[in-house]
């Protein structure tokens, strides 16, 4: 079989298999919610409410049907692109919250992987380079600290630094209460302030963007010092690279132009695998520096007991994760000629 029906064959495959894994991770999060204690209706009423009045509230939601045909009824409504209403915010369609919610999300990742990967790699290389020195040992130690470290421990001792001992940044939130938003066009406050030709806003939009994308993104980047650091070492051994050393090539000129390159290339599989990382970080990076995004309104939604919005956003996160790692096979398929199917 040729390569280029090899590949053909294996992104058919994958994107087949995408549903099946959906249909996973929905399952997993459908009966994790039921098997959870407590329930919407005490939630949403209170423990003094009348029984009466909470069996009406659970028929309204479906939560007095058997869980078989709960299930049927959500994968169902899935199919349909309706993922309910939420119990919590009045009836507000889960989608519209989703939309509303996941722009600051996605700007904070966004920011956050930039920054994990302009790091994790400028520190591997570093590291790699100098084998056997005290560059090399940091960046280890580098690698294993960041790797290892609470996200929201992390984020609350940058809060007391930077916050409140020095005052360089704000402790929280996405944009100061007393200024005027940006115009909402994409939802992302960089781009719309840009759009409107506001630099006072973009610039605003960074300064409170710099300490929670710094947190998530310092912590994301031990990932890709590790795997940059070893398979630089091993690149750097090989034969190509020897003959290099051999034709008098200078070192730098062979670490960037040879060996760094086929080097970086596990890291766009582990670009993928980070996906999962990024977002549960950035759950717990949001609820420290009260960041309203996607991931800070499934937080609140968990407390309340709020299935459907729970499920809703799990499932968008979960097609996000799938569909990036989807998009990284492909990419690694064409630009890595080692691979076989």
């Amino acid at each position: 079989m040729s390569r280029s029906k090899a590949i053909t064959y294996y992104i058919t495959s994958r994107l087949l298999l995408a549903p099946l894994q959906l249909l996973t991770i929905i399952t997993i999060v459908f009966l994790l919610l039921r098997a959870t204690p407590g329930d919407p209706a005490d939630a949403i009423l209170g423990g003094r409410a009348p029984e009466s009045a909470k069996a009406e509230l659970r028929k309204q939601l479906g939560l007095n049907l058997p869980i078989g045909l709960q299930y049927l009824n959500y994968v169902g409504n899935l199919l349909h692109l309706d993922m309910g209403s939420s119990i919590s915010s009045r009836g507000q369609k889960v989608w519209d919250i989703i939309w509303q919610y996941f722009p600051a999300t996605a700007e904070l990742a966004v920011f956050s992987i930039a920054i994990a990967l302009i790091v994790g790699i400028t520190v591997g290389t570093i590291s790699a380079s100098r084998p056997g020195t005290p560059l090399d040992v940091g960046g280890r130690l580098f690698g294993i600290v960041t790797y290892s470290l609470p996200m929201f421990w992390v984020g609350m001792i940058l809060q007391l630094i930077f916050a409140v001992q020095l005052d360089w940044l704000p402790l929280g939130t996405r944009f100061p209460a007393t200024v005027p938003a940006p115009n909402h066009i994409t939802g992302l406050y960089t781009i719309d302030s840009l759009f409107g030709g506001n630099l006072n806003q973009f610039f605003t939009t960074l300064y409170y963007l710099i300490l929670p994308s710094f947190t998530l993104g310092i912590l994301l980047s031990g990932i890709f010092e590790r795997i940059v650091r070893v398979n630089l070492k091993q690149t750097m051994k090989a034969d190509y690279v020897e003959a290099a050393r051999a034709r008098g090539i200078p070192e730098k000129k062979i670490l960037v132009s040879h060996a760094l390159k086929n080097a970086l290339i596990p890291v766009i599989t582990v670009l993928g695998l980070t996906f999962a990382s990024l977002l549960g970080g950035a759950i717990l990076t949001e609820v420290t520096f009260s960041w309203p995004g996607l991931a800070n309104r499934l937080y609140q939604a968990i407390t309340e007991r709020d299935y459907p919005t729970v499920q809703g956003i799990m499932v968008f996160f979960g097609a996000i994760v799938v569909g990036a790692s989807i998009l990284i096979d492909i990419l690694n398929a064409y630009i890595d000629p080692r691979i076989r199917y």
